[in-house]
């Protein structure tokens, strides 16, 4: 084999390989997966949001519906307002319950959409009523930690 064809086989093999590296950031950073059709804006109210970030999957039975489009600190009500972007084609019912879901043990926080029964659906702008904070894992070690202490105080007497 000529350098010409070792020099074109190895340009080849650095090619793919730059294009794999671009495809896993993408993957990485949630961009390959934008939504390009219409979409509408809600907005739910959380009182811990845990490690949920921008541009997170907003998932109705397992499903991708929309998108984390912006969060935000409310320094009246002190709680965190998550503005999602949901694909048009997907309706909710008003009384839609918006709750904090991990994925696997430590994995990507998404925000989790359980449909109601109302017969009025969200729109644009709309404001989730009914929600559920993210679980802090370190939060409910230290509940338990310390309520066997407390038990265990109780214990001596």
């Amino acid at each position: 084999m000529n350098r010409a064809t070792l020099d074109l086989w190895v340009g080849v093999f650095v090619a793919i390989g730059l294009g794999a590296l671009l495809f896993l950031a993408l993957k990485v950073g949630n961009l390959s997966s934008a939504t390009s059709g219409e979409t509408y804006r809600i907005e739910a109210k959380f009182d811990n949001i845990g490690g949920l970030k921008v541009r997170g999957a907003v998932k109705s039975a397992g499903v991708v519906v929309g998108r984390v489009s912006d969060i935000n600190f409310d320094t009246e009500s002190y709680l965190a307002v998550v503005t999602m972007k949901l694909e048009k084609r997907y309706k909710f019912p008003r009384d839609t319950f918006a709750t904090i879901n991990t994925s696997g043990l430590l994995g990507e926080q998404y925000v989790g959409m359980d449909a109601g029964g109302d017969s009025v659906m969200l729109k644009d702008g709309d404001v989730v009523q009914k929600t559920q904070s993210a679980i802090v894992l370190e939060k409910l070690i230290s509940q338990f930690l310390f309520s066997k202490a407390g038990e265990s105080g109780n214990d001596k007497k």
